[in-house]
């Protein structure tokens, strides 16, 4: 029988091993596969090297099926670091996040990563980054607002008249 060959092996290995890590029924089945060649005489290391894993990987998969079976191959539920609001303060964030910073005593009118790091440090106690806020923010459903930006020098009054009665497609000059 003549050898099949894929096109693009290269870039087909990884888009396969992308897909196997985007589903936990995939990576189940990814671990009895490795276990299935384990089981065939196969040692962890040719069956790490053939799936492109740690050989520890390998090893921690056949240790973990000895003691839990095949529930132990599942992907379990992940604790993750504990929130750092409790449910009331959450609801109550999310309240505060409805009104304006400068409501607060925070220097602005929309909220950011950094105002909202500074109203939980003051109005909770709560120590986060302003990468962590960011992420709350999208965690409560909202987002982030940024305000136009000003020239330096403009006249409001002016860009204000020119927003309100330019046609499309024509600029101010006067």
């Amino acid at each position: 029988m003549r050898k099949l060959e894929i096109a693009d092996a290269e870039v087909m290995r990884i888009a396969i091993q992308q897909e196997i890590q985007r589903s936990d029924e995939s990576r189940y089945d990814h671990r009895l596969h490795g276990l299935l060649l384990v089981t065939g005489g196969q040692s962890c290391r040719q069956v790490a090297r053939l799936f492109d894993e740690d050989p520890r990987t390998v090893q921690r998969w056949v240790k973990t099926f000895e003691r839990r079976g095949f529930d132990g191959l599942r992907d379990g539920e992940r604790s993750g670091r504990p929130r750092s609001l409790a449910p009331e303060q959450w609801s109550s964030l999310e309240e505060d996040l409805r009104r304006r910073p400068d409501d607060f005593g925070l220097a602005g009118h929309l909220w950011d990563g950094k105002l909202l790091s500074e109203h939980l440090r003051r109005g909770y106690g709560v120590e986060l980054g302003v990468r962590q806020c960011q992420r709350l923010f999208r965690q409560m459903g909202f987002r982030l607002r940024k305000p136009r930006p000003q020239l330096a020098r403009a006249d409001p009054a002016r860009v204000a008249a020119f927003k309100k009665t330019a046609p499309v497609g024509e600029t101010g000059g006067s």
